[in-house]
Order: C-alpha cells, then structure tokens, then sequence
C-alpha cells in the first residue's frame, strides 16, 4: 500500500516557476467548467447578495442555481449582476471555434394593436 501523500508538502517541495505554473493550471482546469453556484461562490457573492443585485428573491438564486436548464436571458442576466458577460463558443470538429453572436439581445417589444412599443422587453435568438 502507498504512502498518504499531501499535496500541499509535494508543492512546498517546487521551485517557483513550478509553483507558478502549477496555480496557473489549476485556475486555468477550474475555470474550465464550473456551475452557477460555484461561479457565484468564486465571485465572492452570497445568494442574497446576488439576489439584490437582480431585483429577485434569495430564494430565486437558489432554484435557479439547482436548474439543468435555463432562458439564455435568465442566464445573461445572472452573470451580468455577478460583473460578468454572457458569450457563447460553438465548437465543431473539423474547424476553430466561433463565437456566436446576436444571442439573447433584448429588443423592444411592439404591440400588435397599435404598432408601438410598450417598453417591455422580449428577448430574441
């Protein structure tokens, strides 16, 4: 059986260019995939703080953080209160990756009747 290991000694044991390049690539492996939850978190955000920021419940981030799937302007809207911004990759196989553009882009909305805006906004893909 091997010996326990603790990390933490293994990368006391480095030299500083190591040590760097080890941080560099665990940020860069976290920053890879992380869920709502853990981006908040990672932001320094609590739930109701975040909550505030968007004009919703506590409770509201707390579902929407428990969500498998979500409105891209649900999406756009909790990352731009987190300070960030909403951009999505499409990769293919056989060609580099394009980032899509023109995604949920609130636009007003027109009503029918009379051909005005009503000042709501709809959100179009």
């Amino acid at each position: 059986m091997a010996p326990n290991v603790n990390i933490n000694a293994k990368i006391s044991k480095l030299s500083t260019p190591q040590k760097a390049w080890v941080e560099a690539r665990t940020d860069q492996l976290v920053a890879e995939e992380m869920t709502l939850r853990e981006l908040r978190r990672a932001r320094k955000l609590t739930q109701a703080r975040l909550a505030k920021a968007q004009g919703v419940s506590q409770d509201s981030v707390s579902r929407l953080e428990q969500r498998s799937d979500l409105l891209l302007s649900t999406l756009k809207k909790t990352l731009s209160a987190m300070g960030g911004r909403l951009s999505l990759v499409v990769q293919f196989e056989d060609r580099p990756p394009v980032i899509l553009s023109g995604i949920a882009i609130a636009l007003p909305e027109v009503s029918k009747s009379r051909g005005k805006s009503n000042g709501a906004a709809r959100v179009h893909t």
